[in-house]
């Protein structure tokens, strides 16, 4: 399934919802949307991550390689609304040391003001829980 990848602006800040597979092959549109958000001097960047099933490697790689995109055009890049398979995919690969994850929208938003309080997602509790399900 052909990922698809939708955008909105939300206080400033760019929100990229994606939906398929961030696979081989996949992580290509991705790369070019977030290419296209930086030529447009945009660099508060969220990926909703809610529709995604699957990340293999290669879309992880991707996912990486976006991250340093935006913070070399001075920006950062966020992910929320992770599912639990992606969220122990981040946990195995320690990329969630990389990556600041929210549950919600609204805490993703207001993680780009520091006078707004925020509430931090929690990966390894989020895995505990999980587990003891």
């Amino acid at each position: 399934m052909a990922i698809s990848i939708t955008d909105r602006e939300h206080e400033g800040i760019v929100i990229l919802s994606l939906k398929g597979r961030l696979t081989v092959g996949e992580s290509n549109p991705l790369r070019e949307k977030i290419g296209q958000v930086l030529a447009s001097g945009r660099n508060k960047i969220v990926l909703d991550l809610e529709d995604i099933d699957y990340i293999d490697s290669t879309g992880l790689g991707g996912m990486v390689i976006c991250y340093t995109q935006v913070k070399r055009a001075g920006g950062d890049l966020k992910l929320m609304k992770l599912n639990r398979r992606n969220v122990e995919l981040l946990a195995l690969t320690r990329l969630h040391t990389v990556f600041e994850v929210f549950a919600e929208e609204l805490d993703a938003i207001n993680s780009y003001f520091p006078d707004r309080e925020i509430k931090r997602f929690d990966i390894l509790s989020f895995i505990q829980q999980a587990e003891s399900k």
